[in-house]
């Protein structure tokens, strides 16, 4: 093929593909722009949040939405343009979710350059343990659910290993931020582990308020054979152009050992002498104090 043809054939690829490739409107924030409006936001509220930990919830608000106001400012946006490009990104979950992921990327090199590990921007993939608890997460520690599938829905999977005890517990924890325009905030989490002897024992709750939650399973005297469940936000009754979205980090499954009873060995027996060796000599009896004998006794005479 002559050099002529090829840039003919590359140049329509090129086009062929572009046309292939859904544009954002012009009334809307483009992709990219969107990227670095949402990751200035999360810092912004990271900051306003490690400022609010000691002022009342009121307060936290005002000054988490004067942080916001001020990342508008910066992209010379109003509210009602930033309100209607999130909506229009809300409706088209796969690209939301893409921007999304690009966001938690840029997140967790930040968190790096601050002294972050990457187990703990990322993932925590680590099994060695800590005394009797360990960390066994192995998948990413953040994830954006909107209320459409595939992205309503966070799975996770884990098969037991040799580190695993008959008689352990565990507790799936997670921190929550809901972003919703309007409407009642209602989202799922679910956890069973299922033993050798193939019994399954299970536990799920309800959350709908923003913080640290967690669900727990105790231990049973059976091998753990593996340990399932998913975080989940359903649709509820909100027309589809409500934004709900939900905001799940800093997830953990910690594993407890049980914890061995250690047979305590008997005290010693003290002696009466041992005993009033301890007693002051003001609460002994008369006979028994220090350079003195009973009066009955006589002392012995050569």
């Amino acid at each position: 093929m002559s050099l002529r043809r090829r840039h003919i054939v590359f140049g329509f690829l090129l086009v062929l593909l572009s046309a292939c490739t859904p544009k954002v409107p012009g009334e809307y924030i483009q992709p990219d722009d969107m990227e670095d409006i949402l990751y200035d936001y999360f810092v912004s509220q990271g900051i306003a949040k490690e400022e609010d930990m000691e002022n009342t919830s009121r307060v936290m608000d005002y000054r988490r939405k004067l942080y916001f106001e001020a990342v508008l400012k910066k992209y010379n946006l109003t509210q009602e343009e930033f309100d209607s490009s999130l909506v229009y990104y809300y409706t088209r979950s796969d690209r939301f979710v893409k921007i999304w992921k690009n966001v938690q990327e840029r997140l967790g090199e930040a968190a790096m350059e601050y002294g972050a590990s990457a187990g703990e921007v990322e993932t925590y993939t680590t099994s060695t343990l800590t005394g009797d608890t360990a960390n066994i997460w192995n998948g990413v520690i953040s994830q954006l659910l909107v209320p459409y599938a595939p992205y309503n829905r966070l799975q996770y999977h884990l098969q037991a290993d040799t580190a695993f005890r008959q008689g352990d517990s565990f507790m799936l924890a997670w921190n929550s931020n809901f972003l919703y325009e309007s409407g009642s905030k209602d989202a799922v989490a679910y956890m069973a582990v299922k033993y050798k002897n193939d019994s399954i024992v299970s536990t799920v709750t309800h959350f709908s308020v923003d913080g640290r939650t967690q669900i727990r399973i105790d231990g049973c005297d059976e091998p753990v054979k593996e340990i399932s469940g998913f975080i989940y936000l359903g649709k509820g009754y909100d027309p589809t152009s409500t934004i709900r979205m939900l905001i799940v980090t800093d997830i953990q499954l910690i594993r407890f050992h049980k914890q061995k009873n250690v047979p305590q060995e008997p005290e010693p027996q003290k002696s009466e002498a041992d005993s009033l060796s301890q007693v002051p000599d003001s609460l002994r009896p008369r006979h028994h104090r220090l350079g003195e004998r009973p009066n009955h006794v006589k002392p012995i005479t050569q």
